[in-house]
């Protein structure tokens, strides 16, 4: 048998549908690697088939008579991975009654697919890294080298170099694990292959519903196969089996098809020089300190309103700053509240200047700077605002989720206010 029919006999024996050259050479790598014990990190966009290539390797490999286990990594939380992977000894941790041996320990002379591996913690990896250069792990909670035969495929949809590059996954691991790449194309870079896809689907649906298949006009094919699928191969079985169901004409003309295909919104693109990118990156964490900051003031204003409404002179000094509580008094939710504690940073050239040219806050420079004026008067409240944190919190006995409930804030902001004002608790 030559290449070219194996390789037919590999998509017949695993449901691969598609003759595309990038997909036929992905197919050939995993023939080629099967049979050794080569790491394999396969590539590819969500939903595009990468656990077909792991069930590739392991049956055409000499450990197709031992077992086959998935993980998903980002699916298990960071605290029990280490042992759901590695296993634990009883005690080691709270729950742990009984010892309990890991996917590394009972998958012994078998495969483990590590799907998405870009999620592992990076405390993890470090142990991983040990399995595959010297075949040895150590449950949790044990001092006991374990020895263990398992090869490893993993696969990632996310770009591990630049992973590596903000050091977020090992650079060890990541060549370790490269030994072998693999890259499963997604659905819009395999042309004509989205079709066949498309009548496969819709074969297999009409079995299971009882029902006729449904059948594309000549226009609507030309849709589907210029539609860049962002869901890949899942969204378009989704979307045959939604129509299979739903439409009551076998044959789908462009505006039936359309109701299944959602419209790619693009997000605005903002006027950044490449020289200035990592100055514009900045920019976006100070529009977000700044807004949290006056989402957090105008919490603080309602809760002075509200205090002062339930004191004897309070409406006195309600109405000497009227104009500083109107927006609370209306709960505008439309308009941002305005933020003074770091008015002059703002009101600095630069940052004004990124303000007036940002147009996707849409928010008038004019509108920004009469808030920050209104929200300077505030300042006269601060001792207000201490003893109203210093009640709260004596008033729960230091209980700060309590407190900050009592007072209508977040737990963060009390926190901060704390902090700020140096209150003892």
């Amino acid at each position: 048998m030559n290449l070219t029919q194996e390789i037919q006999s590999v998509k017949q024996r695993f449901g691969i549908i598609g003759n595309s050259n990038t997909l036929n050479h992905a197919i050939q790598v995993a023939i080629q690697v099967a049979p050794t014990d080569m790491t394999v990190l396969i590539t590819g966009e969500s939903g595009s088939g990468k656990e077909s290539f792991s069930k590739i390797i392991h049956h055409l490999s000499t450990r197709k008579h031992g077992q086959f286990i998935a993980i998903n990594c980002g699916a298990i939380p960071e605290g029990t991975i280490d042992s759901e992977l590695f296993g634990h000894e009883k005690g080691s941790f709270t729950g742990a009654t009984d010892a309990r041996k890991g996917y590394f320990e009972v998958t012994n002379g078998g495969t483990i697919f590590l799907d998405e591996i870009g999620e592992m913690p990076l405390g993890t990896q470090a142990r991983l890294l040990r399995v595959l250069e010297n075949g040895e792990f150590i449950r949790v909670g044990s001092s006991k080298v374990q020895k263990t035969d398992v090869r490893v495929v993993a696969a990632t949809n996310v770009n591990l170099y630049d992973a590596v590059q903000k050091g977020k996954f090992r650079e060890d691991l990541y060549y370790r694990l490269n030994t072998v790449p693999i890259y499963v194309p997604p659905l819009r870079e395999r042309g004509a292959d989205i079709d066949l896809i498309f009548r496969k689907f819709a074969g297999d649906f009409a079995d299971k519903y009882k029902m006729l298949p449904i059948r594309l006009s000549e226009e609507a094919k030309q849709i589907l196969l210029a539609y860049r699928f962002p869901g890949n191969i899942r969204q378009l079985k989704n979307m045959v089996e939604q129509m299979s169901v739903l439409e009551s004409q076998r044959e789908i003309v462009p505006i039936q098809l359309k109701k299944y295909l959602p419209e790619e919104k693009a997000l605005p693109i903002l006027n950044r020089d490449a020289k200035t990118s990592d100055d514009f990156s900045e920019r976006e964490i100070l529009y977000k300190i700044l807004f949290d900051m006056k989402k957090d003031m105008h919490e603080l204003k309602k809760l002075v309103y509200e205090a002062l409404q339930n004191e004897s002179y309070g409406s006195q000094i309600i109405q000497q700053h009227s104009g500083l509580f109107d927006n609370v008094q209306t709960e505008d939710t439309k308009r941002l509240p305005s933020f003074s504690p770091i008015t002059s940073f703002v009101q600095s050239p630069d940052v004004s200047t990124t303000i007036r040219s940002e147009e996707a806050l849409d928010i008038p420079v004019e509108e920004v700077t009469q808030d920050m004026e209104i929200e300077s008067e505030s300042l006269s409240l601060d001792d207000k605002e201490k003893e109203m944190i210093v009640k709260a919190l004596k008033k729960h006995h230091n209980k700060r989720k309590y407190a900050a409930q009592d007072l209508g804030i977040s737990e963060r902001t009390l926190y901060r206010k704390i902090k700020e004002y140096k209150i003892d608790a």
